[in-house]
């Protein structure tokens, strides 16, 4: 079968929604935040934890990082990117394309493509449009992600004018060799458009209707989270979203804190992805119900309260945050786990329990209280 979408709700008083995103291997209720395993896994957790205790719905993987290792090769003999993991509902890849503009040192950018040096051996290779559609194909993941330019923030107008420009032929690239290319497993993946223009309204606005002529069950925000103002991340959110089709899901790349997500959902926004959750875990920092908790600190030495004493089954963990301090404190591999399954299910706790409130018609008053309570810093 083909991906698809289907809206579902709005609430009542801002411009939050739920739908239903189909693909092969099964549906995504949204909104919904996917846990990021760069190279074919989540860093410490395994995917009975994903599935069972953190109930995610799909994750995303990197193509740069599977390109290099272990190789299409390796992903297609073993019958694609689902198998090689184990991992059974829907996967989306990213194009490679952040961390090309993240390898500013080792990269050169040109209307063909981008040429870079393996972070790994320094190798040199080109990423084409339509060399990055074989390769994500190849992969076999359920949504894959156009190739585009990340322009750096700040950027002159001219620059990311320009840059924009870039990402739409290559856009067109990408559908052009995606449209006519074999696809080697027996689902349908969804090619995703993404939106640039940096922080200028009226680049945002032309990228969001030349997007949208593609008529994707997706289309993505690009660019943001990279060091601009959240009120300016806002602000572009609200601009694009008066452009792309409300009948396709709305996916902001690259976000962020529990606070990031809650404000662009309340703004239209479905899907999420970030590093935070499981990169904070492995340094001691847990997001919970009640706010952020430094677990390094001595204050919770004999505190044998639950992690989070407001995450329902099937979210909620045993431990202490006296055991968990313990491990951290004495880097037990133990730790980041349990840090890493705490923090992802709380995302995922906090979308679920955002859709409820969608449906229920009461998400704004909910989302303005939940925010004070999240972003408060326990220590």
């Amino acid at each position: 079968m083909g991906v698809s979408y289907q809206l579902q709700s709005t609430d009542r008083d801002s411009a939050a929604r739920t739908g239903v995103l189909m693909t092969g291997h099964g549906n995504i209720y949204t909104p919904i935040f996917m846990p990021v395993g760069t190279a074919a896994a989540v860093k410490g957790v395994t995917p009975n934890e994903l599935n069972k205790t953190v109930q995610a719905q799909i994750i995303l993987s990197n193509t740069y990082h599977l390109y290099l290792r272990p190789g299409t090769d390796v992903l297609q003999a073993a019958g694609g990117i689902h198998r090689f993991m184990q991992w059974h509902k829907p996967i989306l890849t990213d194009s490679g394309g952040y961390q090309v503009y993240s390898l500013s040192k080792l990269r050169k950018i040109s209307e063909e493509g981008v040429s870079f040096s393996s972070h790994i051996d320094g190798s040199k290779h080109l990423f084409t449009p339509e060399s990055v559609m074989d390769i994500e194909l190849k992969i076999g993941a359920d949504l894959i992600m156009a190739f585009d330019e990340c322009p750096p923030f700040p950027c002159e107008y001219r620059y990311a004018d320009q840059s924009m420009e870039l990402t739409h032929r290559w856009l067109s690239r990408c559908f052009s060799f995606f449209n006519q290319a074999p696809h080697p497993y027996d689902y349908q993946p969804a090619l995703i458009p993404i939106c640039q223009g940096s922080t200028y309204k009226d680049l945002r606005t032309r990228s969001a209707q030349f997007i949208s002529t593609f008529k994707a069950p997706v289309n993505a925000i690009g660019g943001l989270s990279v060091g601009e103002k959240n009120q300016d991340m806002y602000d572009m959110i609200h601009c694009v979203n008066q452009y792309l089709p409300g009948e396709s899901a709305r996916y902001l790349m690259g976000v962020g804190t529990p606070e990031n997500i809650l404000e662009s959902i309340a703004l239209g926004i479905d899907m999420f992805d970030c590093v935070l959750p499981t990169r904070n875990a492995r340094h001691g920092l847990i997001y919970t119900t009640e706010g952020i908790v430094n677990i390094k600190n001595l204050k919770w030495k004999y505190d044998q309260s639950p992690l989070d004493a407001g995450l329902p089954e099937p979210f909620a963990q045993p431990f202490s945050k006296s055991y968990l301090r313990h491990l951290i404190q004495s880097n037990e591999l133990l730790g980041g786990q349990i840090a890493s399954i705490q923090n992802l299910s709380f995302y995922l706790y906090l979308v679920h329990t955002a859709r409820e409130k969608i449906e229920q018609g009461i998400f704004n008053a909910w989302k303005t209280n939940m925010v004070e309570r999240i972003k408060t810093r326990l220590n």
